[in-house]
């Protein structure tokens, strides 16, 4: 299991500002299952680890220079 213990969570315009995709590609992508997942912190609050947002946008930046 991953130390999640200094992984921040970031909420979806920090999401979208990172990534450059709007909430709906965000979310289509994470139903394709080609993006990290959202986490649930309560009824109407979900955010992203920040590790995860950031390994999936090094990936990015590596597959689009191939």
């Amino acid at each position: 299991m991953t130390d999640r213990s200094k992984d921040r969570l970031i909420r979806i315009a920090e999401v979208r500002h990172r990534t450059g995709l709007s909430t709906a590609t965000i979310y289509r992508k994470m139903e394709d299952g080609s993006f990290p997942q959202r986490r649930k912190l309560s009824v109407h609050v979900v955010a992203w680890y920040e590790g995860d947002v950031d390994a999936w946008v090094a990936g990015f930046d590596q597959t689009a220079a191939a």
